[in-house]
């Protein structure tokens, strides 16, 4: 349960991330809402998964998620420049990720 809950903090983190880009500055309220929402549950479901998964591991993969989905929803929902290094370092950071949870105890 505790890579569920560790998969579920890292798809939150993408989506507080996206909030805080669209809350403009905190300048809009219902982003900015959203994002501290999100924000507490991504941190309070990482301090979950942290009970059981080793904090290195538990950290790099939320961070990883996080960073990936935000790379993701930026190409996809902000039409943000992709070219073949951006593409390729996303591919190493999964590629570290899976490494990651294939190593860990």
């Amino acid at each position: 349960m505790s890579w569920f809950y560790l998969l579920v903090a890292g798809v939150l983190e993408v989506v507080w991330a996206f909030s805080m880009k669209q809350s403009d500055g905190f300048t809009r309220l219902v982003p900015t809402v959203i994002m501290v929402i999100t924000m507490a549950g991504s941190f309070w479901l990482l301090a979950v998964a942290m009970r059981t998964i080793p904090l290195g591991t538990a950290y790099t993969i939320w961070t990883g998620i996080g960073a990936v989905g935000a790379f993701l929803v930026g190409i996809t929902l902000l039409a943000e420049p992709v070219n073949a290094g951006r593409v390729m370092a996303a591919v190493l950071i999964v590629s570290g990720l899976v490494m990651m949870k294939l190593t860990s105890p």
